[in-house]
């Protein structure tokens, strides 16, 4: 049953060495959510379904507008003319989210085909074909702003400042999240989802919706690992600086470095490998000791 913002409770039995007691668990929500948009043809609204996916409730509109702009579906924040939480027939629940667009906006379908479905843990599986996902990145956006610098204090201070931000974590463990915080370190906002591009989609959703993209002054840290996916959206959003809890995938790297993005992994325990575009971090002294691999 539910107890709070996202959460509910379960019956559990707790089990300490060989004895087994009933108790109860607080787990995080994770319901499908349906992204529609709805747009003029042939002089008539239609409603086109793009994607269904599982994500933790709340911030929907920002999921939606995130999604849609970070995936290269929608560029200009004027051509959303509103958003609708349709109820589904029977349970009265709003697990729908409708984007409406403005006459005149259209959308490339073949584009979209591959968004039919997206699992809350899914990145690059999403893409059809890795050539699909390599043409996609020779669309995003310019390279982020080379003038932004920070200091490796700075980012040190990031993992706490996130997990002190955590407040459904605190009580599930189960919640990925993802925070924009400036160069000195501050939190500008943080989101948490059960999927960890779902909480990055939230983050970019709110800034596009508020028309303050591109975020060419703001550092974006996750909870989790660096996926090619995750870095797609980062550069979409004019972020010029991506540090993770985890490691990146190849890929992740490879696409970092072609879009000049400063890619930092491991970032915990005073410690973190800088896998493209070091130039962003400042006060860095090299160790004459060999490099210690994460």
């Amino acid at each position: 049953m539910p107890v709070g913002p996202n959460t509910s409770l379960v019956e559990v039995r707790r089990v300490n060495g060989d004895l087994a007691a009933p108790s109860h668990d607080k787990v995080t929500i994770e319901e499908p959510l349906e992204i529609q948009v709805g747009l003029e043809r042939r002089g008539m609204r239609a409603i086109r379904s793009i994607s269904v996916t599982m994500r933790t409730p709340g911030q929907d509109d920002e999921l939606a507008a995130g999604f849609l702009f970070a995936e290269g579906v929608l560029n200009r924040r004027s051509d959303v003319t509103g958003m609708e939480f349709p109820a589904l027939e029977g349970d009265g629940s709003t697990n729908t989210v409708r984007v409406h667009l403005k006459a005149g906006v259209s959308l490339d379908f073949k584009q979209l085909e591959r968004h039919s479905f997206t699992a809350s843990s899914c990145g690059i599986c999403g893409k059809a074909t890795l050539e699909a996902v390599r043409k996609l990145s020779r669309t995003l956006s310019p390279r982020p702003a080379d003038a932004f610098r920070v200091s490796a204090d700075i980012i040190h201070r990031l993992p706490a400042r996130l997990r002190a931000s955590q407040q459904i974590f605190e009580h599930t463990g189960g919640l990925h999240a993802a925070a924009l915080f400036d160069a000195a370190g501050n939190l500008c906002s943080v989101r948490e989802d059960v999927g960890r591009h779902n909480a990055v989609d939230k983050i970019i959703g709110a800034a596009w919706l508020n028309d303050r993209i591109p975020l060419s002054d703001k550092i974006l840290f996750v909870s989790g690992r660096a996926s090619f996916e995750l870095i797609q959206k980062t550069v979409r959003a004019g972020i010029p600086i991506f540090a993770a809890v985890g490691a990146p995938s190849s890929l992740a790297i490879e696409l970092a470095e072609a879009c000049g993005l400063t890619l930092l992994g491991f970032v915990r325990d005073a410690r973190f490998n800088i896998y493209s575009a070091s130039h962003r971090l400042d006060t860095m002294h090299q160790s004459p000791e060999a490099a210690i691999v994460a």
